[in-house]
Protein backbone atom coordinates (compact mmCIF):
# COMPACT_ATOMS: atom_id res chain seq x y z
CA UNK A 1 0.00 0.00 0.00
CA UNK A 2 1.48 3.71 -0.80
CA UNK A 3 0.82 6.13 1.90
CA UNK A 4 1.77 9.08 2.56
CA UNK A 5 2.11 11.81 5.52
CA UNK A 6 3.08 15.32 5.79
CA UNK A 7 4.57 17.17 8.58
CA UNK A 8 5.61 21.26 9.44
CA UNK A 9 4.48 24.98 9.42
CA UNK A 10 4.04 27.74 7.54
CA UNK A 11 6.89 29.62 9.51
CA UNK A 12 8.48 26.67 10.84
CA UNK A 13 12.02 24.69 10.18
CA UNK A 14 11.01 22.78 7.46
CA UNK A 15 7.97 20.62 5.50
CA UNK A 16 8.49 17.12 5.99
CA UNK A 17 7.02 14.29 3.49
CA UNK A 18 7.28 10.76 4.61
CA UNK A 19 5.96 8.59 1.49
CA UNK A 20 5.64 4.25 2.30
CA UNK A 21 4.99 1.78 -0.20
CA UNK A 22 7.04 2.81 -3.53
CA UNK A 23 8.65 -0.02 -4.41
CA UNK A 24 12.29 -0.43 -4.62
CA UNK A 25 15.35 -0.07 -7.36
CA UNK A 26 12.90 3.04 -8.43
CA UNK A 27 15.58 5.48 -10.22
CA UNK A 28 14.82 8.85 -8.50
CA UNK A 29 14.79 11.68 -11.07
CA UNK A 30 16.01 14.76 -8.09
CA UNK A 31 15.66 17.36 -10.91
CA UNK A 32 12.32 16.78 -11.99
CA UNK A 33 10.83 16.88 -8.13
CA UNK A 34 12.87 20.24 -7.37
CA UNK A 35 11.79 21.57 -10.72
CA UNK A 36 7.64 20.50 -9.71
CA UNK A 37 8.35 22.55 -6.62
CA UNK A 38 9.32 25.54 -8.63
CA UNK A 39 6.26 25.24 -10.66
CA UNK A 40 4.11 25.06 -7.90
CA UNK A 41 6.05 28.61 -6.68
CA UNK A 42 5.15 30.59 -9.66
CA UNK A 43 2.49 32.51 -11.46
CA UNK A 44 0.90 35.53 -11.93
CA UNK A 45 -0.78 36.89 -8.56
CA UNK A 46 0.94 35.33 -5.62
CA UNK A 47 3.15 36.82 -3.05
CA UNK A 48 5.77 38.28 -1.09
CA UNK A 49 6.63 34.45 0.22
CA UNK A 50 7.82 33.28 -3.41
CA UNK A 51 10.53 35.71 -3.81
CA UNK A 52 11.92 34.12 -0.44
CA UNK A 53 11.97 31.01 -0.68
CA UNK A 54 13.46 28.47 -3.14
CA UNK A 55 12.02 25.22 -2.56
CA UNK A 56 14.23 21.97 -3.32
CA UNK A 57 13.59 18.93 -1.74
CA UNK A 58 16.24 16.91 0.27
CA UNK A 59 16.21 13.31 0.69
CA UNK A 60 16.47 12.16 4.17
CA UNK A 61 15.82 8.16 3.87
CA UNK A 62 14.87 5.02 1.91
CA UNK A 63 16.89 6.35 -0.90
CA UNK A 64 20.40 4.64 -1.58
CA UNK A 65 22.99 5.64 -4.64
CA UNK A 66 20.05 7.22 -6.19
CA UNK A 67 17.39 4.30 -6.23
CA UNK A 68 14.83 3.31 -3.90
CA UNK A 69 15.27 0.78 -1.21
CA UNK A 70 11.89 -0.29 -0.40
CA UNK A 71 11.62 1.52 3.18
CA UNK A 72 9.85 4.70 4.19
CA UNK A 73 11.34 7.22 2.12
CA UNK A 74 11.80 10.82 3.64
CA UNK A 75 11.61 13.86 2.21
CA UNK A 76 12.52 17.86 3.98
CA UNK A 77 11.98 21.02 2.14
CA UNK A 78 13.53 23.76 4.20
CA UNK A 79 11.41 27.15 4.92
CA UNK A 80 14.46 30.03 4.40
CA UNK A 81 11.83 32.26 5.89
CA UNK A 82 12.43 30.34 9.89
CA UNK A 83 15.26 32.68 9.85
CA UNK A 84 13.22 35.46 10.55
CA UNK A 85 10.50 33.45 12.72
CA UNK A 86 13.08 31.41 14.89
CA UNK A 87 11.94 33.07 18.17
CA UNK A 88 8.35 33.13 17.26
CA UNK A 89 7.72 29.49 16.11
CA UNK A 90 9.98 28.40 19.17
CA UNK A 91 9.65 24.27 19.81
CA UNK A 92 10.77 25.27 23.37
CA UNK A 93 9.20 27.65 26.02
CA UNK A 94 10.05 31.08 25.43
CA UNK A 95 9.36 34.09 27.72
CA UNK A 96 5.46 35.39 27.90
CA UNK A 97 6.20 39.03 26.40
CA UNK A 98 8.05 37.11 23.42
CA UNK A 99 5.20 34.64 22.95
CA UNK A 100 2.80 37.29 22.35
CA UNK A 101 4.98 38.49 19.00
CA UNK A 102 2.84 37.93 16.03
CA UNK A 103 -0.43 36.49 18.21
CA UNK A 104 -3.61 36.51 16.08
CA UNK A 105 -6.53 36.74 17.84
CA UNK A 106 -8.59 38.52 14.66
CA UNK A 107 -10.02 35.35 12.74
CA UNK A 108 -10.45 35.78 8.94
CA UNK A 109 -13.53 35.01 7.58
CA UNK A 110 -13.09 32.20 5.18
CA UNK A 111 -9.97 30.62 7.13
CA UNK A 112 -9.50 28.06 9.05
CA UNK A 113 -8.67 30.22 12.07
CA UNK A 114 -12.08 30.56 14.15
CA UNK A 115 -12.89 26.70 13.56
CA UNK A 116 -9.50 25.43 14.17
CA UNK A 117 -9.03 27.74 17.53
CA UNK A 118 -12.18 26.86 19.05
CA UNK A 119 -11.93 22.89 18.26
CA UNK A 120 -8.32 22.88 19.94
CA UNK A 121 -8.48 25.80 22.40
CA UNK A 122 -6.49 28.29 21.04
CA UNK A 123 -6.13 32.50 22.04
CA UNK A 124 -3.90 32.50 19.43
CA UNK A 125 -5.25 31.38 16.23
CA UNK A 126 -1.39 31.49 14.86
CA UNK A 127 -1.37 27.52 16.01
CA UNK A 128 -3.90 26.83 13.35
CA UNK A 129 -2.92 29.21 10.81
CA UNK A 130 0.54 27.77 10.51
CA UNK A 131 -0.61 24.52 9.66
CA UNK A 132 -3.28 25.06 7.62
CA UNK A 133 -1.31 27.56 5.38
CA UNK A 134 -0.87 26.53 1.51
CA UNK A 135 2.78 26.40 2.55
CA UNK A 136 2.12 22.62 3.63
CA UNK A 137 1.15 21.85 -0.04
CA UNK A 138 5.20 22.10 -0.46
CA UNK A 139 5.55 18.83 0.92
CA UNK A 140 2.65 17.07 -0.73
CA UNK A 141 4.25 18.47 -4.32
CA UNK A 142 7.45 16.51 -3.43
CA UNK A 143 5.18 13.49 -2.52
CA UNK A 144 3.28 13.69 -6.06
CA UNK A 145 6.70 14.54 -7.62
CA UNK A 146 8.10 10.84 -6.48
CA UNK A 147 4.64 9.42 -7.87
CA UNK A 148 4.90 10.93 -10.93
CA UNK A 149 8.60 9.83 -11.30
CA UNK A 150 7.07 6.23 -10.48
CA UNK A 151 3.55 6.40 -12.85
CA UNK A 152 6.22 6.97 -15.66
CA UNK A 153 8.15 3.94 -15.51
CA UNK A 154 4.30 2.91 -16.90
CA UNK A 155 3.75 5.63 -19.65
CA UNK A 156 1.49 7.37 -17.09
CA UNK A 157 1.51 11.01 -16.88
CA UNK A 158 0.11 13.79 -15.10
CA UNK A 159 -0.53 17.46 -16.58
CA UNK A 160 -2.98 20.43 -15.37
CA UNK A 161 -3.74 24.08 -17.01
CA UNK A 162 -5.97 27.08 -15.78
CA UNK A 163 -9.83 27.12 -17.21
CA UNK A 164 -10.75 30.05 -15.39
CA UNK A 165 -9.77 32.96 -13.36
CA UNK A 166 -12.42 35.62 -12.34
CA UNK A 167 -14.64 35.89 -14.96
CA UNK A 168 -12.34 35.02 -18.18
CA UNK A 169 -12.42 31.30 -18.90
CA UNK A 170 -11.72 28.67 -21.39
CA UNK A 171 -15.15 27.86 -23.24
CA UNK A 172 -16.80 24.90 -21.87
CA UNK A 173 -17.26 23.08 -24.75
CA UNK A 174 -13.78 23.24 -25.70
CA UNK A 175 -11.55 20.04 -24.98
CA UNK A 176 -8.00 20.98 -24.07
CA UNK A 177 -5.94 18.62 -25.55
CA UNK A 178 -2.55 16.77 -23.90
CA UNK A 179 -0.78 18.56 -27.00
CA UNK A 180 -1.79 21.78 -25.74
CA UNK A 181 -0.79 21.13 -21.88
CA UNK A 182 2.66 20.33 -23.65
CA UNK A 183 3.21 23.96 -25.16
CA UNK A 184 2.55 25.21 -21.97
CA UNK A 185 5.52 27.02 -21.02
CA UNK A 186 6.77 27.05 -17.25
CA UNK A 187 7.18 30.68 -17.77
CA UNK A 188 3.66 31.11 -18.58
CA UNK A 189 2.38 33.27 -15.61
CA UNK A 190 -1.30 31.40 -15.36
CA UNK A 191 -0.61 28.44 -17.45
CA UNK A 192 -3.33 28.53 -19.57
CA UNK A 193 -3.18 26.97 -22.55
CA UNK A 194 -5.07 29.67 -25.07
CA UNK A 195 -3.11 32.90 -25.13
CA UNK A 196 -5.93 35.36 -25.78
CA UNK A 197 -8.30 34.19 -22.70
CA UNK A 198 -4.54 33.74 -20.66
CA UNK A 199 -4.73 37.47 -21.44
CA UNK A 200 -7.96 38.12 -19.83
CA UNK A 201 -7.18 36.34 -16.59
CA UNK A 202 -3.82 37.96 -16.30
CA UNK A 203 -6.58 41.15 -16.28
CA UNK A 204 -8.88 39.85 -13.82
CA UNK A 205 -6.19 39.23 -11.20
CA UNK A 206 -4.53 42.77 -11.93
CA UNK A 207 -8.15 44.37 -11.15
CA UNK A 208 -8.18 42.51 -7.63
CA UNK A 209 -4.48 43.73 -7.04
CA UNK A 210 -5.92 47.34 -7.09
CA UNK A 211 -8.86 46.60 -5.24
CA UNK A 212 -6.80 44.93 -2.39
CA UNK A 213 -9.26 41.74 -3.02
CA UNK A 214 -8.92 38.15 -4.36
CA UNK A 215 -9.90 35.95 -7.10
CA UNK A 216 -10.48 32.44 -7.45
CA UNK A 217 -11.00 30.12 -10.83
CA UNK A 218 -10.87 26.50 -12.06
CA UNK A 219 -8.24 24.20 -12.79
CA UNK A 220 -7.95 21.31 -14.62
CA UNK A 221 -5.90 17.87 -14.02
CA UNK A 222 -5.47 15.40 -16.75
CA UNK A 223 -3.84 12.18 -16.68
CA UNK A 224 -2.76 10.45 -19.59
CA UNK A 225 -1.98 6.36 -19.76
CA UNK A 226 -3.91 5.34 -17.28
CA UNK A 227 -4.88 1.38 -17.95
CA UNK A 228 -8.21 0.55 -17.23
CA UNK A 229 -9.09 -1.28 -14.38
CA UNK A 230 -8.05 1.32 -11.32
CA UNK A 231 -9.78 1.51 -8.57
CA UNK A 232 -13.63 -0.79 -8.20
CA UNK A 233 -16.98 -0.65 -7.81
CA UNK A 234 -17.66 -2.74 -5.35
CA UNK A 235 -17.18 -0.82 -2.13
CA UNK A 236 -18.20 2.97 -1.38
CA UNK A 237 -14.22 4.02 -0.45
CA UNK A 238 -12.77 1.91 -3.68
CA UNK A 239 -14.47 3.80 -6.37
CA UNK A 240 -11.58 6.07 -7.69
CA UNK A 241 -13.64 9.06 -8.49
CA UNK A 242 -14.75 9.02 -4.98
CA UNK A 243 -11.32 8.93 -3.96
CA UNK A 244 -9.84 11.74 -7.03
CA UNK A 245 -12.25 13.94 -5.44
CA UNK A 246 -10.99 13.71 -1.82
CA UNK A 247 -7.63 14.40 -2.92
CA UNK A 248 -8.27 17.37 -5.18
CA UNK A 249 -10.69 18.82 -2.94
CA UNK A 250 -8.05 18.89 0.17
CA UNK A 251 -6.09 21.45 -1.88
CA UNK A 252 -6.20 24.91 -0.05
CA UNK A 253 -9.26 26.52 -0.89
CA UNK A 254 -10.89 23.79 -3.55
CA UNK A 255 -14.53 24.17 -2.92
CA UNK A 256 -16.01 21.72 -5.15
CA UNK A 257 -14.68 18.85 -7.65
CA UNK A 258 -15.92 17.56 -10.89
CA UNK A 259 -15.18 14.25 -12.96
CA UNK A 260 -15.00 15.19 -16.47
CA UNK A 261 -18.00 17.11 -17.22
CA UNK A 262 -19.70 16.07 -14.65
CA UNK A 263 -21.50 19.36 -13.25
CA UNK A 264 -22.58 20.44 -16.65
CA UNK A 265 -24.14 17.06 -17.43
CA UNK A 266 -25.97 16.55 -14.94
CA UNK A 267 -28.11 19.63 -16.91
CA UNK A 268 -28.32 17.19 -19.96
CA UNK A 269 -30.29 14.19 -21.25
CA UNK A 270 -28.63 10.89 -21.16
CA UNK A 271 -28.14 10.59 -24.71
CA UNK A 272 -25.85 13.56 -24.39
CA UNK A 273 -24.13 12.62 -21.66
CA UNK A 274 -22.76 9.02 -21.77
CA UNK A 275 -19.64 8.19 -23.77
CA UNK A 276 -20.68 5.57 -27.01
CA UNK A 277 -18.25 2.72 -26.69
CA UNK A 278 -15.87 1.22 -30.22
CA UNK A 279 -13.46 -1.62 -30.83
CA UNK A 280 -10.27 -0.78 -32.50
CA UNK A 281 -9.74 -4.15 -33.99
CA UNK A 282 -5.98 -3.15 -34.95
CA UNK A 283 -4.96 -2.00 -31.21
CA UNK A 284 -7.35 -4.60 -30.28
CA UNK A 285 -8.54 -2.26 -27.83
CA UNK A 286 -11.83 -0.70 -26.47
CA UNK A 287 -12.43 3.04 -26.85
CA UNK A 288 -14.95 5.57 -26.66
CA UNK A 289 -15.76 8.11 -28.65
CA UNK A 290 -15.99 10.80 -26.76
CA UNK A 291 -14.96 11.19 -22.77
CA UNK A 292 -17.46 13.31 -20.76
CA UNK A 293 -17.00 10.58 -17.97
CA UNK A 294 -13.57 11.78 -17.49
CA UNK A 295 -12.10 8.86 -17.58
CA UNK A 296 -13.89 6.82 -14.87
CA UNK A 297 -16.70 4.91 -14.97
CA UNK A 298 -18.59 2.92 -11.74
CA UNK A 299 -15.32 3.87 -10.01
CA UNK A 300 -13.25 2.40 -12.30
CA UNK A 301 -10.59 3.95 -14.82
CA UNK A 302 -11.76 3.10 -18.08
CA UNK A 303 -8.82 3.26 -20.21
CA UNK A 304 -8.98 7.45 -21.29
CA UNK A 305 -7.56 10.25 -20.30
CA UNK A 306 -8.89 11.11 -16.70
CA UNK A 307 -9.45 14.47 -15.92
CA UNK A 308 -10.69 16.30 -12.86
CA UNK A 309 -11.72 20.07 -12.33
CA UNK A 310 -11.00 21.85 -9.37
CA UNK A 311 -13.06 24.80 -8.17
CA UNK A 312 -11.04 27.55 -6.20
CA UNK A 313 -12.63 30.26 -4.17
CA UNK A 314 -11.11 33.53 -3.59
CA UNK A 315 -8.40 32.97 -0.84
CA UNK A 316 -9.34 34.09 2.69
CA UNK A 317 -6.19 36.60 3.38
CA UNK A 318 -7.19 39.74 1.76
CA UNK A 319 -5.75 43.74 1.72
CA UNK A 320 -9.76 44.68 2.14
CA UNK A 321 -10.54 43.33 5.41
CA UNK A 322 -13.75 41.82 6.03
CA UNK A 323 -15.47 41.60 9.40
CA UNK A 324 -14.62 39.78 12.06
CA UNK A 325 -14.50 39.64 15.48
CA UNK A 326 -11.80 39.31 18.43
CA UNK A 327 -11.37 36.04 19.75
CA UNK A 328 -10.13 37.24 23.56
CA UNK A 329 -12.01 40.15 23.36
CA UNK A 330 -15.42 39.56 21.76
CA UNK A 331 -15.08 43.39 20.29
CA UNK A 332 -15.77 43.47 16.61
CA UNK A 333 -12.45 43.95 14.34
CA UNK A 334 -11.80 43.95 10.77
CA UNK A 335 -9.91 41.29 10.25
CA UNK A 336 -6.04 40.95 10.45
CA UNK A 337 -3.78 40.68 7.45
CA UNK A 338 -0.97 38.17 6.97
CA UNK A 339 1.31 38.03 3.82
CA UNK A 340 -0.58 37.01 1.14
CA UNK A 341 -1.09 35.93 -2.60
CA UNK A 342 -3.70 37.80 -5.11
CA UNK A 343 -4.35 34.70 -7.00
CA UNK A 344 -3.24 30.60 -6.75
CA UNK A 345 -5.19 29.10 -9.25
CA UNK A 346 -2.23 28.48 -11.13
CA UNK A 347 -0.17 27.09 -8.98
CA UNK A 348 -3.30 25.25 -7.05
CA UNK A 349 -3.09 23.04 -10.63
CA UNK A 350 -0.18 21.93 -10.25
CA UNK A 351 -0.77 20.65 -6.18
CA UNK A 352 -3.79 19.11 -8.05
CA UNK A 353 -1.23 17.45 -10.22
CA UNK A 354 0.51 15.90 -7.10
CA UNK A 355 -2.47 14.42 -5.62
CA UNK A 356 -3.87 13.03 -8.72
CA UNK A 357 -0.45 11.19 -9.04
CA UNK A 358 -0.79 10.37 -5.74
CA UNK A 359 -3.71 8.52 -5.72
CA UNK A 360 -2.96 7.12 -9.24
CA UNK A 361 -0.11 5.55 -8.14
CA UNK A 362 -1.44 4.35 -5.02
CA UNK A 363 -4.24 2.54 -6.78
CA UNK A 364 -1.95 1.30 -9.46
CA UNK A 365 0.32 -0.15 -6.64
CA UNK A 366 -3.33 -1.60 -5.22
CA UNK A 367 -4.12 -3.65 -8.56
CA UNK A 368 -0.43 -4.55 -9.59
CA UNK A 369 1.89 -4.72 -6.16
CA UNK A 370 4.89 -5.95 -6.32
CA UNK A 371 8.45 -5.20 -3.51
CA UNK A 372 10.91 -4.13 -6.49
CA UNK A 373 9.94 -1.79 -10.11
CA UNK A 374 10.41 -4.88 -11.75
CA UNK A 375 7.93 -6.89 -10.58
CA UNK A 376 5.58 -4.30 -10.83
CA UNK A 377 6.68 -4.42 -14.19
CA UNK A 378 5.80 -8.08 -14.24
CA UNK A 379 2.51 -7.83 -13.29
CA UNK A 380 1.35 -4.80 -15.13
CA UNK A 381 2.79 -6.44 -18.17
CA UNK A 382 0.72 -9.58 -18.22
CA UNK A 383 -2.60 -7.83 -17.16
CA UNK A 384 -1.66 -5.81 -20.74
CA UNK A 385 -1.44 -9.21 -22.38
CA UNK A 386 -5.05 -10.28 -20.64
CA UNK A 387 -6.42 -7.33 -22.33
CA UNK A 388 -5.58 -7.92 -25.33
CA UNK A 389 -6.09 -11.77 -24.84
CA UNK A 390 -9.98 -10.69 -24.15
Amino acid sequence: MLSFRTAGESHGQALIALVEGIPAHLSIDFDFIDHELKRRQSGYGRGGRMKIERDQVRFLSGVRHGKTIGSPIAMMVENRDWANWEEIMSVREISAEAATKRRVTRPRPGHTDLAGSLKYDHTDARNILERSSARETAARVAAGGLAKVFLKVFGIEVLSHTTAIGKARVPEDLIVSWQQLETIRDDEVVRCALPDIAREMVKEIETAQKDGDTVGGTFEVVARGVPVGLGSHTGWDTRLDGRLAQAVMCVNAVKAVEIGKGVRIAYTQGSQAHDEIAYDNQQRRFYHLTNRAGGVEGGITNGEEVRVVGYLKPISTLKKALRSVDMVTKEPFLAQYERSDTCTVPAAGVIGESMVALVLATAFLEKFGGDSVEETTRNYNAYLDQLRAY
